[in-house]
């Protein structure tokens, strides 16, 4: 089975905690993303010839796994790693860690199991890269960025730089332009970004460029980053992304920029993006701006002393071809800040270079709150440029814990609206630089040229003291009337057609009601959710049900998106980006797994099964006692890529009902004993003597065991009579025997002697059973016996209800097991397709329409609500009150 990045987040993560206590949260990433590139490189390349990395003896993960446990682990895993960056020309490439640091990882046997224990997580099945080739590339550099997420943001301020969220780098990746790129003979394109931090804006960017024949990018990328362990950091991130060849330079590149020409200019390249420190007080460092040699300030004056923002755009103006594009992202404040930084602006505006801005919202980047935008540059007939398309998308995100998020419909209609340079009121639209230079003297603040709309309804003074509803509310439900026309008059009547005031039409509860059943509502509702999901769950089904291992899944998502896009571009109801997101987010959460799992195994995995086995003791290679799986032992089962669920309702739904109709009957009987038990179980409960000593709960044992004190209770006179013969008979006074007979009437009633007259032995045994079970109980214990009878029945019906339910769910998982083996690939294109994938996004975008209806139904209800009661009402009603309490105070004595 693939590996599935669910799963090898969670193992990965689980590495974090073994470091947990000793090992600051900034350097989690060292240690367990050196481990990963180490066990990636070794699975991928061990054993290959002419590899692009060298994995000798003694220098791979297997040589890790033999020191495990060793009392010298942390050394000989320094050793190990040591001589893998010897043979690949490494050493100083990668972050720097020991596992031989007793500061960090302790020392003695403390050490030996953190660094063992790290080595077994690695060792997982789940993230074996030997079986896993035909996806690995993509499932491990996208887990290589989700952990450098984690640990920016357990990291705050303090490293949280060298991380740009993924989000923001895929915006930049597709506004440069760099995917449509042509291929031209011995052109190799250059992707340059000077502040590199981990990679990953860079990766990003360069996944956008075209491939040439033989699958490899025309884009050749090249990083500069200040800090070393941080450089490192990308270079794996390269590696791990198949980037492998990306050069990353370690240095300042304000003071000594790496990349330079022939003549000690500043290299050229043709795509530039960046997220360089904000507002770096430090940016003179090393660096004399009036007599910078590669002439960076030239023709724009010098960024203020203590603030490098522009320091960092002009070297990418400088370092960018004549015909060049570039992203960067910056605080917002160079927009408008003014001083040299305006004069700056002006000069770049003058030239024309701004091809569009993006405002961002705040709290999105680890590090800073500030709100920060992104500034897209292009060269290329930039003397033609009339303007600048802006787009103002700050308050377009989600709360993610204690940061700001943009979610998947945020990125693409960033995306779409400025590739397709569309005019979205409160949004986007083109600004001229005339409207720029000679109305706003270079402002570019975003909010100057873009107006929020403000969709909050002002208070209509008329109608708070007269009453009556005002047009303009009413008229904030234009999405509903565009639906529905005759909704309108339905719902409101008008009252005063001079002044537009109108009055509800229906009694406040009826509107959710009158909605829900308009004819116009339930046609749009059903296009939306059928009809439109309709047509585009056929436009992508061949895509879905032809997966292959040429497929490439991060194209495909990319065509589902933009189509659904379009598709639901007609819907009155749903925002089409509402219904990309509830796509990319399903996307996310499971169907990228399954389409990698495809990819790499075929449908044929549809039909493997995860098992999950108790646990039982067993010794490792070195002779350390471990838990392993006892497969003879099976706790539960799971479909691989198809659910059990869907299986069990798609070929045994009868048995499915009958099991959970004794399921239900086993939770109702199991309520009625709670019930029995509660009402039974105070101080004077009939209950109370077979609690358990919490007193929640009555054990069989304690119950059987009082109901036989009970019964021991029972007398009569007829038992005494009976024990007394029996002990007569074992003494031989048959005379006696006789006497008694004679003497109670009662025992005539009883068969006490053989057929030849004589008394037996074992007739008074049986007499005796009888007489006692007809005995009378006292009547102190009745009510308490028969209480404890009717729980031990009902206790009967409910173990034999579960008994039931055991023996139905053994013979259907039975079934199931059966079944997951016999299916076919269509049956499992099928499963997936329909019953899964399909499934989950038509009941998320019926759950949405049924959540927008709700909503307009609570907002008419407000407007209705709003003007209800006049001013006047409520000024003689509050005198009433005060009237009423008045006099009754006087009555208690009170006066004033």
């Amino acid at each position: 089975m693939a590996v599935k990045k669910s799963e090898l987040y969670s193992l990965l993560w689980e590495a974090c905690n073994k470091l947990r206590g000793g090992v600051e949260p900034s350097r989690y990433k060292d240690y367990v993303l050196v481990l990963l590139f180490f066990k990636y490189v070794s699975d991928r390349y061990k054993g290959q010839r002419f590899a692009e990395f060298t994995v000798n003896e003694g220098a791979s993960f297997d040589d890790l796994i033999a020191a495990k446990g060793k009392p010298d682990v942390g050394e000989r895993v320094d050793v190990i790693l040591q001589k893998f960056l010897e043979d690949n020309k490494l050493v100083g490439a990668l972050p720097d860690v020991s596992f031989n640091n007793p500061d960090e990882l302790g020392s003695g046997k403390e050490l030996v199991d953190k660094v063992s224990g790290l080595i077994a997580i690695f060792q997982n099945p789940a993230i074996d890269f030997k079986s896993n080739r035909a996806s690995g590339d993509d499932i491990i550099g996208d887990a290589y960025e989700y952990f450098m997420m984690k640990f920016a943001q357990e990291s705050g301020k303090s490293k949280g730089q060298f991380y740009t969220p993924s989000e923001v780098s895929r915006i930049i990746a597709k506004l440069i332009g760099i995917g449509d790129i042509k291929q031209e003979t011995g052109k190799k394109w250059t992707l340059h970004d000077p502040a590199a931090g981990s990679g990953s804006l860079l990766i990003r960017s360069a996944d956008e460029a075209p491939t040439d024949d033989n699958g490899d990018s025309i884009v050749t990328i090249f990083g500069q980053e200040k800090y070393p362990d941080t450089a490192g950091l990308a270079k794996m991130n390269f590696i791990l992304h198949n980037k492998g060849t990306g050069e990353i330079k370690s240095g300042n590149t304000l003071a000594n920029p790496q990349y330079t020409d022939d003549f000690g200019g500043l290299r050229k390249f043709d795509f530039i993006v960046m997220n360089p420190p904000f507002s770096d007080k430090d940016w003179t460092d090393g660096i004399k701006p009036s007599e910078d040699k590669y002439k960076r300030f030239d023709g724009y004056g010098i960024p203020p002393e203590k603030n490098g923002d522009y320091a960092w755009f002009l070297h990418v103006l400088k370092a960018l071809e004549s015909n060049g594009k570039a992203g960067i992202i910056l605080p917002h404040g160079v927009l408008f800040r003014g001083n040299s930084e305006e004069t700056i602006r002006k000069a770049v505006l003058e030239k024309r270079y701004i091809k569009g801005i993006v405002g961002l919202p705040a709290n999105l980047f680890y590090g800073t709150g500030i709100p920060a935008s992104i500034i897209i540059i292009d060269k290329e007939n930039a003397d033609k440029r009339e303007g600048i398309f802006m787009i103002d998308a700050s308050d377009e995100f989600k709360k993610d814990g204690n940061k700001n998020r943009l979610r998947e419909q945020d990125i693409e209609k960033i995306v779409q609206t400025f590739i397709h340079q569309k005019k979205i009121e409160g949004y986007s639209r083109f600004i001229t630089y005339k409207e720029v230079l000679e109305e706003n003297e270079g402002n570019l603040n975003v909010p100057r040229y873009i107006q929020k709309i403000d969709d909050t309804l002002p208070q209509n003074i008329a109608s708070h003291l007269k009453g009556g509803i005002p047009e303009v509310d009413i008229n904030s439900l234009e999405r509903l009337w565009k639906i529905s026309p005759q909704l309108r008059q339905e719902i409101f009547t008008c009252v005063d057609e001079e002044h537009n005031i109108y009055n509800l039409a229906i009694k406040p509860n009826e509107i959710e009601t009158v909605i829900s059943e308009d004819e116009n509502i339930k046609v749009e509702k059903e296009t939306e959710y059928s009809s439109l999901f309709e047509t585009w769950k056929n436009k992508v089904k061949d895509s879905l049900l032809n997966i292959n291992t040429d497929t490439n899944p991060k194209e495909l998502i990319r065509s589902l998106g933009i189509e659904i896009l379009r598709d639901f571009e007609s819907a009155k109801l749903l925002d089409n980006y509402d219904v990309y997101d509830f796509l990319l987010n399903y996307w996310n959460e499971k169907m990228q797994d399954d389409v990698y799992v495809i990819k790499a195994s075929g449908y044929d995995a549809g039909r493997e099964i995860e098992y999950v086995y108790a646990q039982k003791k067993a010794k490792d290679e070195n002779g350390e006692e471990i838990k392993v799986d006892d497969t003879s032992k099976m706790k539960s089962f799971e479909g691989a890529l198809i659910s059990r669920d869907i299986i069990e309702q798609e070929y045994f739904e009868t048995h499915l009902m009958a099991l959970n109709e004794l399921i239900e009957k086993s939770a109702l009987l199991e309520s009625e004993l709670d019930e029995m038990r509660e009402e039974e179980s105070g101080d004077e409960g009939l209950l109370i003597n077979a609690l358990n000593e919490k007193g929640d709960g009555i054990p069989k044992a304690n119950l059987n065991k009082q109901i036989k004190e009970l019964e021991s209770k029972k007398t009569s006179e007829v038992i005494d009579d009976i024990t007394k013969l029996i002990e007569l008979f074992d003494a031989g006074s048959t005379s006696e025997m006789e006497k008694i007979v004679k003497s109670n009437i009662e025992l005539k009633t009883y068969e006490l002697r053989n057929k030849n007259g004589s008394f037996g032995k074992a007739k008074l045994r049986n007499a005796l059973k009888e007489a006692n079970d007809n005995a009378i109980m006292p009547e102190t214990y009745v009510e308490e016996y028969n209480a404890l009878l009717s729980y031990q029945a009902k206790l009967t019906e409910k173990e034999e209800a579960d008994k039931a339910i055991k023996d139905s769910q053994k013979e259907l998982d039975d079934l199931v097991l059966a079944k997951y083996g016999e299916l076919t690939i269509d049956e499992v294109r099928h499963l997936l397709f329909d019953k899964k994938w399909m499934a989950r996004l038509e009941s998320d975008i019926i759950d949405a329409i049924d959540q927008v209806l709700n909503s307009l139904a609570s907002k008419v209800f407000l407007i209705a609500k709003r003007y209800e009661h006049t001013l006047g009402e409520i000024e003689e009603k509050t005198a009433q009150s005060k009237a009423k309490v008045k006099s009754a105070l006087e009555r208690m004595g009170y006066t004033w």
